[in-house]
């Protein structure tokens, strides 16, 4: 893996920091990139479905999911976490990842991690092949194409600091905070880094000096690199090998910082946890001499640094090794933003066309595209192209549900209404508003409990006890006038219909041997109309590869009893009309249809 990130890299955001997820995103914005760097949030705790986050002047959605597993199964693209867990949670976040596989990289901010953990997380990962960045570590960068949360600090400081397009310097530090202070000493003094990687203050962290150095040799847009070390382990030496075996080829400039722990009669531990000296050539003063007598460009002092960067950097420009840069155009953020008030995810009217679902409207309304009002309903409602055999499916649901008469309580009160001199939105209004629990509530709570019934390996006799113990009928089971010997042909219709076209019908399977216990009892306790398009719906969402999750969020947000709502609109409608038509005058109930029994009120 010669290049740790490019442009097209998308990482999972474990935990929810809005502000270092905000300046991933400004950062893609300003370099130009087409999507965004965080394709997805874990947000264990979280209750929402999505996080909005500026993009420019616009906003974008990011969802949030529960755990890693359901992220990375939504994005597979994903392949590096940003694993921002506490201390306590970071090794299991981690763990976890490697276990589900797919992740190129894993950075981990936290510092802390016990040392027996730390050592096996980055033992398993080595093992898999992932480059671990961190613990305690503000991250790494691929200037132009991709940055870790905060690594770099604000905007301005990151173009300031020639961040926002690759250099030619590729920068290993340990330290996070200097690591921006390197980058700025580097645009000052030559072009910037092509790649860039603070590895973690910890003792033992995912991928040492080594590991990275060596993806930078192989890396042509690195032409040579800077390592700064500290105080402390003996990672630099396995770099001076690397270059008396000539694996690595690149020049060096180096240094390790922490050369005044000489002047302090005892040991001293400095800022990070692997920054103190255990031995002799643990010391700052004694890796600076061993670098500088394998070849590296060691500076006199820290203060040094910038002439050394620029010494190397004239001397491989001038060789022809490093070209100039031609600088790119960039993004301006806006000085001002506003939160948008509203989402849609469904159709867009700012072109020249509105859209449903990413499909203008031209390309789905007249006959000669070949679509339905199925497939304007499955853009629409579900944001997918379902295939014909589920589009006709709907339209047939739609038709059989459409009108039964006017004596249904929806169509009596669209009637009265009408009759009162009403218009047709405020008449239809008043007959949906009758739909609910009692009148076509039925589809909702047929898919609901058949569901649970069929998923739970309920007998049908189980099934029955079952609903006896919650105290209500079977949602589904039972019609007025139809029965055994005089059948719904609304319900004929629809099985004749899924068992030409349906893949298969598994919950429709398993209500028809409820429906022989029932019937068994009294014959018009028959699978009913609203029973039979709640259960087909399901069969018909499982045949298109819907999660049982995703199945249960439609049947508890009212996604089934839409169906009936879209259809019997066209039923009420065409009373409404009716009633115009005919001109019907101001509807009153006869007095010989109420029981009247109107006592003397009792005085208090």
């Amino acid at each position: 893996m010669a290049q740790l990130f490019t442009k097209d890299t998308q990482s999972i955001f474990w935990n929810n920091n809005t502000s270092a997820i905000q300046r991933m995103l400004d950062y893609d914005f300003v370099i130009g990139r087409k999507t965004p760097s965080v394709a997805a949030i874990v947000a264990p705790t979280g209750d929402s479905k999505f996080q909005n986050f500026f993009w420019g002047g616009d906003e974008v959605m990011v969802p949030l999911f529960k755990n890693t597993a359901e992220a990375r199964k939504a994005f597979p693209k994903a392949d590096v976490l940003l694993n921002f867990a506490s201390f306590r949670t970071a090794y299991d976040v981690t763990m976890e990842a490697l276990e589900i596989g797919g992740f190129k990289t894993i950075m981990i901010t936290a510092e802390g991690i016990p040392e027996r953990l730390a050592r096996g997380m980055n033992a398993v990962a080595r093992a898999k092949n992932v480059t671990v960045i961190g613990p305690a570590t503000v991250g790494a960068i691929a200037p132009g194409a991709f940055k870790i949360a905060n690594i770099g600090g604000t905007i301005e400081n990151i173009i300031n600091s020639k961040l926002h397009r690759a250099g030619s310097c590729g920068l290993v530090t340990r330290s996070g905070g200097l690591f921006n202070e390197l980058s700025n000493i580097i645009a000052i003094n030559a072009d910037g880094i092509a790649e860039g990687v603070a590895i973690g203050g910890d003792r033992f962290v995912g991928s040492v000096f080594i590991d990275n150095l060596l993806r930078m040799q192989d890396n042509p847009e690195v032409k040579y690199m800077l390592l700064l070390g500290e105080v402390g382990g003996t990672e630099e030496y396995k770099v001076i090998d690397a270059i008396k075996s000539g694996r690595i080829t690149k020049p060096i400039i180096a240094w390790c910082i922490g050369t005044i722990a000489k002047h302090y009669s005892s040991g001293v531990q400095f800022g990070h946890a692997g920054a103190s000296a255990n031995a002799e050539r643990e010391t700052a003063e004694a890796k600076n001499k061993a670098m500088s007598d394998a070849g590296i460009f060691v500076p006199s002092s820290f203060n040094d640094l910038p002439n050394k960067i620029a010494e190397v950097y004239g001397k491989l420009k001038a060789e022809g090794v490093i070209a100039e840069i031609v600088e790119p155009v960039i993004n301006a953020i806006p000085s001002v933003r506003k939160s948008k008030n509203f989402i849609c995810t469904i159709s867009d009217d700012r072109g020249d066309e509105a859209t449903y679902a990413g499909f203008p409207i031209s390309s789905v309304a007249t006959p000669d595209t070949g679509k339905g009002i199925g497939d304007v309903i499955s853009l629409l409602w579900f944001k997918k192209q379902y295939p014909v055999w589920a589009t006709q499916f709907i339209e047939t649901v739609i038709k059989t549900v459409a009108d039964h008469g006017p004596a249904v309580s929806g169509a009596h009160n669209a009637k009265v209404t009408a009759r009162a001199g009403k218009s047709v939105v405020e008449s239809l209004v008043t007959g949906l508003l009758t739909i609910g629990p009692r009148f076509g509530g039925a589809i909702d709570g047929a898919a609901e409990h058949f569901k649970y019934a069929h998923d739970n390996n309920l007998s049908p006799a189980e099934f029955l006890n079952h609903m006896k113990k919650l105290g209500i009928p079977i949602p589904g089971i039972g019609h007025r006038i139809k029965s055994l010997r005089n059948p719904d042909l609304r319900v004929v219709g629809l099985k004749k219909f899924a068992a030409e076209h349906f893949p298969s019908t598994p919950l429709l399977d398993y209500a028809l041997t409820v429906e022989q216990l029932t019937t068994s009892k009294k014959d018009n306790l028959i699978l009913n109309v609203d029973g039979t398009i709640g259960i087909l719906m399901v069969d018909m969402w499982r045949a298109l590869g819907y999660s049982e999750e995703e199945i249960n969020e439609f049947i508890s947000s009212g996604t089934l009893n839409a169906f009936f709502i879209a259809g019997r609109t066209i039923g009420f409608i065409g009373h409404v009309l009716d009633e115009k038509r005919l001109a019907m005058p101001m509807y009153r109930h006869p007095m010989d249809d109420i029981l009247y029994q109107v006592d003397m009120a009792e005085e208090i």
